[in-house]
């Protein structure tokens, strides 16, 4: 069997362990580990990734994983630097566990020998009161240590920390323990943020029961650049499709910057190192097709979403950009894509669209008439992939893709989406 640390090394997913011989040995002989999410929004981001799919590595590694869906920690929340946390309603975490757990049965086999089991800490947590808490979980905790975790050191040195989030890594460590106890778990995943976390469940185990059992960080992704991973102008991209499409998925891999490209690959792509090479040095010959980014963009996509979902977003990035058939896209993965490129919204005046002059400026494509009359002339100008001429600027009600978007280009760059509303 493959070693599974020498596997995530090269890859550069570890950032820490526990003892890391002693860990290789029972990778290689196959163990049951855990990796947990707490519901904080409605769905998993794709800072989440980096777990989730180191977990789908170990399994394919002949390793059994349990994904924890934190109904109970979730309602609690782990300490921000920044500051305190806001608490959810108990309902609406039920709500996002519900919807993080669907979420995460994408990514695991749940029919083979070492089958991946979803579990959710509420269950075991909801019915200990806290008198039993304080006595056999709390007494092994040295406040202490738990003082020396950065995000609480932090907090302790501005405005304060509340003992609601101080308890968090209390908590995390008694899933360890149940987990340990119920399921044989026996080695914890996380980020290097967790740290403090995973070594304390590590410690309460060796505690309680005696044995020795095994923790893992990987680091945290940042770009190039210093900025955070996962983070656009627009936001979080989110693996949820109604709050980030997957067009817009798509887009972001698509837009890895060439000096970022390689480690990306290697942390998400499951090809082999050397189909990652290959991929690294064609993309360095011809750099404009971006071929690596292409191929992690379709890998990716593929796998949160769909095989169907890539090839639309696909096939509307190119219909955009470079002409084709308007019709062969799905009217969702137009308004994606319309959307990620500039949409606006404009009324039709006395029933009538308004001329491909108005909605060159309408749609900031131009600033001015004169620019767009100017625009149209050089042959500059396009609508639904056609060449605009001035004498066709009226546009009619069927030229309407979808009965409602028009899609008007510059150049072969420049493209800017419009909604006609009634």
């Amino acid at each position: 069997m493959l070693d599974a640390i020498s596997e995530l090394q090269s890859r550069g997913l570890i950032h820490d362990t526990t003892d890391i011989d002693e860990l290789r040995k029972a990778l290689k002989v196959g163990l049951t580990f855990y990796v947990g999410f707490d519901p904080t929004a409605p769905s998993l981001h794709i800072g989440n990734l980096v777990q989730i799919l180191t977990a789908r590595r170990l399994q394919l590694l002949g390793n059994k994983p349990l994904a924890l869906v934190g109904g109970a920690t979730g309602l609690i929340g782990d300490p921000k630097i920044s500051g305190e946390r806001s608490l959810n309603e108990a309902e609406l975490v039920t709500e996002w566990s519900r919807k993080l757990r669907l979420q995460l049965e994408r990514f695991f086999d749940f029919n083979s020998s070492n089958a991946a089991i979803i579990v959710n800490n509420y269950e075991w947590t909801h019915h200990v009161s806290v008198l039993e808490f304080l006595r056999d979980i709390g007494k092994h905790f040295s406040v202490n240590r738990m003082l020396d975790r950065e995000a609480v050191s932090a907090r302790l040195a501005g405005a304060g920390i509340s003992f609601t989030e101080f308890s968090y890594q209390v908590l995390q460590a008694f899933d360890y323990l149940h987990l340990h106890k119920n399921y044989k778990a026996t080695l914890q995943t996380g980020g290097s943020d967790q740290w403090g976390n995973l070594t304390a469940g590590t410690d309460l185990i060796r505690r309680v029961t005696g044995n020795i059992v095994h923790a893992l960080c990987t680091p945290l992704l940042t770009k190039s650049d210093g900025e955070k991973f996962g983070k656009t102008e627009s936001g979080t991209v989110w693996l949820d499709p109604e709050l980030t499409s997957p067009y817009s998925f798509y887009q972001f891999w698509l837009n890895t910057d060439d000096r970022d490209i390689g480690r990306m690959l290697k942390v998400f792509s499951f090809k082999s190192l050397d189909e990652i090479d290959l991929l690294l040095e064609t993309s360095k010959a011809e750099p404009h097709l971006r071929i690596a980014q292409r191929a992690l963009a379709q890998e990716m996509t593929s796998l949160v979403h769909s095989e169907e979902e890539m090839l639309q977003a696909e096939k509307a990035a190119q219909v955009l950009f470079s002409g084709g058939d308007l019709y062969e896209i799905s009217e969702g993965a137009l308004q994606s894509a319309l959307t990620e490129a500039g949409l606006v919204s404009v009324k039709t005046i006395d029933g009538k669209i308004p001329s491909a002059i108005d909605l060159l400026v309408l749609s900031g494509i131009v600033k001015s008439k004169t620019e767009a009359r100017r625009m149209i002339s050089e042959g500059a100008a396009w609508l639904n992939n056609q060449k605009l001429a001035e004498e066709n600027s009226e546009i009619e009600q069927k030229s309407l893709i979808y009965g409602r978007f028009l899609i008007l280009r510059r150049g072969r760059r420049t493209v800017a989406g419009v909604e006609i509303l009634s």
